[in-house]
């Protein structure tokens, strides 16, 4: 698998996890970079980060604590396009990532990127009450994709609730 779009150190604060990487995300290769998807503003108006980032600089989180993955490396126009066995391989790796670098915060975003990732049926928003890996706090938000029918304010108070746990600098 093509893992180029990994932004990963170990003592990370938060790993953010997402689907996949969009077709342009992959072309300009950085995380979140379709106009139309919301995360940057999501997580600055949540207070995750102090200014308001642009796609391209991703990177330059890492030094704030923060990195990016996916479950699955191959990008896409739609999640919808990932097959099962994309999945069933994406979560082997994703484990082995999570173990590896130890992140404090596993924020997925997408509660289908944790159903996958988890191999559970149902998950609330927010902290779950039992990490797949021991050490890592499991943090489910909904997508940042434009597609998200649920109102930005709905979203933006979900993804706050990890500042709680955080303590991001």
């Amino acid at each position: 698998m093509d893992d180029r779009m990994d932004i990963l150190n170990n003592n990370l604060t938060i790993l953010f996890i997402g689907f996949n990487p969009s077709l342009v995300s992959a072309e300009v290769c950085h995380h979140y970079a379709n106009k139309h998807n919301r995360f940057w503003k999501i997580i600055y108006e949540a207070g995750i980060t102090d200014k308001l980032y642009k796609p391209e600089e991703d990177v330059s989180l890492l030094s704030k604590g923060i990195g990016f993955t996916n479950i699955v490396s191959r990008p896409t126009k739609s999640a919808n396009e990932i097959t099962s066995e994309e999945y069933k391989k994406g979560r082997e790796i994703l484990r082995q990532k999570i173990s590896k670098y130890k992140p404090k915060i596993a924020f997925f975003v997408g509660k289908g990127v944790y159903l996958h990732y988890s191999q559970r049926n149902k998950a609330d928003w927010g902290k779950q009450k039992e990490s797949v890996i021991n050490g890592v706090t499991d943090f489910v938000a909904p997508s940042s994709s434009g597609l998200v029918r649920m109102k930005m304010d709905e979203i933006i108070s979900i993804y706050k609730k990890v500042n709680s746990i955080s303590h991001l600098d």
